[in-house]
């Protein structure tokens, strides 16, 4: 190319510069607008309501409680539990936060929403361990764990459970309002567990399987000896070490047992049954029912 002609379209170019810079600003407004356009036809939230940015009004902590009382009072125990949890979001490490989180312990535990009162109580132990209502929230706990024990043929695990954390109320607050109530509840969730483990026994004894049953119902004597079922469970002891032929346990057996029931009916066949032997109640004592029995006595 010639240098004339070389010139000649760079001053082509050059007229035709602006032209070049307009058609580049509309088409930098225009690709934008229509790029728009179309993520918004793709956005499968689009076409709603469009999100506008407001501020909510702050709720005093003390309009939230009662707003949860009056449901507690209407016995809209989950509003009221859903209610007093606000109170731990909107005012989190504050002493609402911790009366709101005892609060919703107690609206779950009342609509028997035993599950969640359970996971509400625990938290609140272990936030506030040395708070004064601490003792009631573990009680709240318990109560939860006792209410839905099963009858004996099923799975205890929450009367253990139940059991474990009213035992834990006596030891570390004996002297609070809760500990007289679980001690009353120790002994019917004891007896609940004693009375699984005589299931079990007896199962085990009708099928003739004796040194299963004779584990069971030792297990009943060396954890729950004080409850109502010694009485029997030394009766189907005499049973099983009679089926096993071990006689001498069977004697001891029936003499612990009239040692300690002697007017039960227990006792009456347990004497019957190792008479038929040619058998009477005898103690040996070096038995581990004679060194358990030494221990505890009963009345």
């Amino acid at each position: 190319m010639t240098p004339d002609r070389l010139a000649s379209v760079f001053s082509a170019k050059a007229a035709f510069a602006p032209a070049l810079a307009r058609f580049a600003a509309v088409l930098a407004i225009a690709v934008p607008m229509a790029g728009c356009s179309t993520l918004e036809a793709m956005n499968p939230f689009g076409g709603g309501e469009k999100y506008e940015t407001k501020l909510l009004p702050d709720v005093p902590a003390e309009e939230i409680y009662d707003q949860g009382l009056a449901r507690l009072q209407a016995r809209d125990s989950e509003g009221a539990a859903k209610k007093f949890a606000e109170m731990d979001k909107q005012f989190p490490y504050s002493q609402w936060s911790r009366k709101g989180l005892l609060m919703q312990t107690y609206s779950e535990y009342e609509g028997g929403k035993y599950d969640e009162a359970i996971a509400s109580a625990n938290r609140y132990v272990n936030l506030y361990p040395t708070s004064p209502e601490t003792p009631y929230a573990a009680y709240l706990a318990a109560m939860s764990y006792y209410n839905q024990i099963p009858d004996v043929t099923r799975d205890q695990e929450r009367a253990e459970k139940a059991l474990a954390i009213f035992t834990q109320i006596t030891q570390k607050w004996p002297k609070s309002e809760y500990a007289e109530d679980a001690r009353f509840k120790i002994q019917v969730t004891r007896d609940q567990l004693a009375g699984k483990e005589m299931s079990v026994g007896r199962f085990y004894l009708n099928r003739r399987n004796y040194t299963a049953a004779v584990n069971r119902f030792r297990e009943v004597l060396g954890k729950y000896q004080t409850t109502r079922h010694s009485e029997e469970a030394l009766y189907r002891l005499t049973e099983a070490y009679m089926g096993l032929g071990i006689t001498q346990e069977a004697q001891t057996a029936a003499a612990i047992l009239g040692h300690n029931f002697p007017d039960g009916q227990w006792y009456k066949d347990a004497f019957s049954l190792l008479q038929t032997g040619g058998l009477e109640p005898q103690e040996n004592a070096g038995s581990w029912m004679s060194k358990l029995f030494k221990k505890v006595s009963f009345g």
